[in-house]
């Protein structure tokens, strides 16, 4: 047996996803952050090349905002959608999670 947080599904637990999102959502910040400080700190140069650059640059930037945003809002409405179903039906949440552990027991058995 394997202990609790270590087995072959440890990643598929609920704070391991949360928390895998939540570094996903601090990583894309920091990368938006540092694509802004890397158009700040070529702002004097002006080369065509450079110009170009920037420009595509700031472009991504912005989809990434747009992006993270639009990531951000769907995970609050995704887990408000969970919480609002599993509130209004709390007998079917149980069963359909017994059901998940019994069939996920049985498949895990039947590998060893």
């Amino acid at each position: 047996m394997t202990a609790a947080g270590h087995g072959p599904l440890s990643d598929l637990q609920p704070m391991t996803i949360m928390k895998r999102k939540k570094e996903h959502a601090a990583d894309a910040g920091q990368l938006v952050e540092n694509a802004q400080a890397l158009l700040v700190a070529t702002g004097h140069l002006a080369e065509e090349k450079i110009v170009a650059a920037r420009q595509r640059l700031a472009a991504a930037v912005n989809q990434g905002r747009e992006i993270l945003g639009d990531l951000k809002q769907n995970a609050v409405s995704g887990a408000r959608a969970a919480d609002e179903t599993i509130r209004e039906h709390p007998y079917h949440t149980i069963g359909v999670a017994l059901a998940a552990g019994w069939l996920l027991g049985l498949f895990l058995n039947r590998r060893r």
